[in-house]
């Protein structure tokens, strides 16, 4: 069942149980007061194990509090088996990922059908 949190109302996560995945759905601005939801669907999303999808596509602005709380997320994901990836990377937050090199170290899909099919084709 979906579920949704908001910091200030500059930001959404919501949280969808797929068969495949677990989809993360965020949208708004998301950066060192907003992160709270975001670490909190994460942690949640963990301890249900499995794939996790971040959609980033309704991303309006990233900072790096943001990329940090993804990147270690995705160093404790990979020490239980398991994937973070991420979704719809759109200017400017695609550029932030770029300019870091985040974005090779994550797998990176255009939208969650392509994410879906990806895994099904592997």
């Amino acid at each position: 069942m979906p579920t949704s949190s908001r910091g200030r109302e500059r930001f959404t996560v919501e949280a969808k149980s797929l068969p495949e995945a677990t989809v993360l759905i965020t949208a708004g601005e998301l950066d060192h007061d907003t992160v709270e939801p975001l670490r909190q669907a994460l942690d949640a999303a963990q301890r249900d194990g499995g794939r996790l999808l971040v959609d980033l596509s309704g991303l309006d602005f990233c900072d790096s509090t943001g990329l940090n709380l993804l990147l270690s997320c995705r160093l404790a994901v990979q020490e239980t088996g398991t994937s973070l990836e991420l979704v719809g990377l759109h200017p400017p937050v695609s550029r932030m990922f770029h300019i870091t090199g985040a974005d090779r170290l994550f797998p990176v899909h255009t939208d969650v059908e392509a994410a879906l099919a990806h895994r099904q084709r592997s």
